[in-house]
């Protein structure tokens, strides 16, 4: 794939989203994300953005995500992966005339995406009731920690917060350890995801409700809250202690109730191994020389095996130790188990599945860096993504946007 620069390439074939045009709000994360992913399949993303303030220094303002981690030239690299395919729009919303400007912008929009503190964008005189009634096809996504409603509405939420009260953080430990973190902002990501997938079944009720007095369809807001979206992942959580007051707890690399599915030690280092199918836990017990353990009839089954798990892991584990990661993965491989090493970012950028599938791509900047950034996700046969704008200078496309606005109304 070529180097994607500011302009469409014709080589892009068409796209599930072209002719779909999206307002982003939304700073650093979640927001953002969602419109990353709305673009990335050839929506026209309009990002509005702040400008610096008078005593910031050079190269402030706009998304604070701009500044975040390791930066080139004064912009994060990260910049690269969340606003690529988008255009950077400079607006004042604390000033009447930049959130008169923002209004008229989404007049036009499809999408408006926000990620404020729930009540700021009605304290600006935008929300969702005076937006719908110049533009009742607008579909809004809003994100937030805690969701529109509700006692803890005007709490602010991070990921961090979302992650714990989600339930997540609690079990992300060792046991009798405190917990940790996963190192990226899952939260953020999971209600990005969410809103995305909100996003897209408003678009088709909106299809579905076109009429002569609804020409373009009726809108509705899509209400994510970082908490929810965590919680919706967590899987048996809570019908466990519903059912029988369970409460599930911390076990490290293992995955409690499922057996064998852990982290085990190699000769130079580690590998995971998923042997919890019946016929899968069969073919691992043979690969590793313990057909006892393999044709035990105790062992056929998962409740079986959650019983002696600490056995099951002790052979497995006594095996991949005397053996170095590539012969792990070789035999196992072979015997159609489920094995992986532990990726790092060096193992991704090298690995040779990543570059096939199209998961590592280049991206040039503004100023000449090529960095190579994540692929598109998912994979559409006949209407895929593609990277075809970098991350945007701040205001960059400015002039361009607002030169194509509707005269505004006397």
């Amino acid at each position: 794939m070529s180097t994607p620069d500011t302009s469409p390439s014709p080589q892009v074939p068409p796209q599930a989203l072209a002719g779909i045009k999206v307002v982003e709000l939304g700073q650093l994360i979640a927001g953002p994300f969602a419109g990353k992913t709305l673009a990335d399949f050839g929506a026209e993303v309009i990002k509005i953005e702040p400008p610096a303030a008078d005593d910031a220094p050079e190269g402030a303002g706009g998304d604070p995500l701009r500044q975040w981690r390791m930066l080139h030239n004064g912009t994060s690299v990260w910049w690269q992966v969340q606003s690529r395919n988008k255009k950077s729009v400079v607006l004042d919303l604390r000033t009447p005339e930049g959130r008169d400007t923002a209004r008229r912008l989404i007049d036009e929009a499809d999408i408006l995406i926000e990620n404020f503190k729930p009540g700021t964008m009605e304290k600006w005189g935008m929300g969702y009731e005076a937006l719908s009634q110049t533009n009742p096809g607008l579909i809004m996504l809003r994100i937030s920690g805690y969701g529109q409603t509700g006692p803890y509405r005007e709490r602010p939420g991070f990921a961090v917060v979302a992650e714990a009260m989600g339930g997540m953080r609690y079990l992300n430990a060792e046991p009798g350890r405190p917990p940790v973190r996963a190192g990226v902002s899952l939260g953020d990501t999971l209600a990005a995801l969410h809103g995305v997938i909100g996003v897209l079944m408003a678009l088709q009720a909106r299809h579905a409700s076109v009429s002569a007095e609804a020409p373009r369809g009726r809108g509705q807001v899509v209400d994510v809250a970082l908490y929810e979206a965590v919680f919706n992942c967590m899987e048996s959580l809570l019908p466990e202690f519903s059912a029988f007051g369970a409460v599930r707890q911390p076990a490290g690399a293992a995955l409690p109730g499922i057996a064998p599915s852990n982290a085990y030690p190699c000769a130079d280092g580690m590998v995971v191994i998923g042997g919890n199918g019946d016929s899968i836990f069969k073919r691992l017990m043979q690969a590793i020389g313990r057909d006892d353990l393999a044709n035990d009839p105790d062992l056929a089954h998962n409740p079986g095996r959650v019983k002696r798990v600490g056995e099951i892991d002790e052979a497995i584990g006594a095996w991949t130790s005397q053996r170095s990661v590539d012969d792990v993965l070789t035999i196992l491989n072979q015997a159609s188990v489920p094995v992986g090493r532990i990726y790092n970012a060096k193992d991704i950028a090298q690995d040779p599945h990543y570059r096939a599938r199209e998961m590592i791509l280049p991206v040039t900047t503004h100023d000449g860096l090529t960095v190579e950034v994540p692929g598109i996700v998912p994979k559409l046969s006949r209407t895929p993504g593609a990277i075809v704008r970098r991350g945007p200078v701040l205001g960059e496309d400015t002039d361009e946007v607002l030169s194509r606005l509707a005269p505004k109304q006397p």
